[in-house]
């Protein structure tokens, strides 16, 4: 390694030069095959000199035709020779253009593992640097394959969005969309993958981190919503336990639209501004007293939503 040009963990540019290799054998290599190209064209000069002359010579009679064949041969084999020596000379000139390692995409340049005066090889198994592409970053992720038809009706209407959030499914990380649906459905595990982007200008995705993924595929507007820890499963279906007006609680039957984090949207079963029991249902029966507790310190709220 004749020099390394970065510095660890710099943003680069397409194109800029990270590090050098001593080109002084791959320069040689070029200059033998120029010389030899130059040596060949020259002979190839004289070659069609004489085959004119031959050709000349045997209308004449002078000289057998065999002769003006050979010389023809000649000609033929040096005009091969140099089409043999320009793709040498085109393979001298790419390998010496290697030896100035360049950028082959904008990114960020991780940390080196060689320094200047070092020997490399092409067969080496620890490279000089990794070059990461963080804008954009990428996000691949998997859903059940029940919702295919699902994402794939919202890619037809237009983009859908895809918001990255951390581990604990908390936090949002950056917001991009889909850019594809795998090909395939995974029959093992019965799901599909997909690919997101984002443009990560802020860079809170890195490469190699785990993250969920949520899409966005249809907004509901003017819904009724509920804690999905309200929503219980009976005997006869789904259901809700109710406080009335009174502070008693009665169960209700309701059917459910889609979830999304903690909550439920009621399709049918419940108006809006009615209170909902999201905890200890299981001390509930009809027309027992309800205490309700106060969510925060500043304002007493059931537990549930209005």
């Amino acid at each position: 390694m004749q020099d390394v040009v970065f510095v660890e963990g710099q943003n680069v540019r397409k194109g800029d030069v990270l590090a050098r290799i001593d080109p002084r054998l791959f320069k040689a290599a070029l200059d033998q095959a120029l010389a030899k190209k130059a040596q060949d064209t020259a002979l190839l000069v004289s070659a069609r000199k004489d085959l004119e002359r031959y050709k000349a010579l045997v209308l004449l009679e002078a000289i057998a035709r065999q002769t003006v064949e050979h010389q023809q041969a000649t000609v033929g084999q040096l005009e091969a020779s140099i089409a043999a020596d320009e793709a040498a000379i085109e393979t001298a000139r790419t390998q010496l253009s290697y030896t100035t390692i360049r950028a082959p995409n904008d990114g960020r340049i991780g940390i080196r593992s060689v320094d200047p005066g070092n020997l490399v090889h092409v067969s080496d198994a620890q490279p000089i640097a990794v070059l990461t592409r963080i804008r954009p970053s990428a996000v691949l992720f998997s859903l059940p394959a029940r919702f295919l038809d699902d994402v794939r009706g919202a890619l037809a209407v237009g983009a859908v969005e895809v918001t990255a959030l951390d581990q604990d499914n908390l936090r949002p990380l950056s917001t991009g969309r889909l850019l594809l649906v795998d090909g395939t459905v995974d029959q093992a595990t019965d799901t599909i993958r997909l690919k997101a982007i984002f443009p990560n200008d802020d860079e809170r995705l890195w490469p190699g981190e785990f993250v969920n993924a949520r899409l966005l595929l249809k907004t509901l507007d003017n819904v009724v919503v509920v804690p999905s820890a309200a929503v219980q499963r009976g005997p006869k279906g789904l259901f809700l336990w109710l406080v009335t007006g009174h502070n008693t609680a009665e169960t209700r039957p309701i059917k459910t639209g889609p979830s999304s984090g903690d909550l439920t949207v009621i399709t049918s079963g419940l108006r809006g501004g009615e209170r909902v029991v999201t905890a200890g249902q299981f001390k509930l029966k009809r027309n027992a007293q309800v205490q309700i507790r106060a969510t925060s310190s500043t304002s007493p709220r059931p537990e549930g939503i209005r």
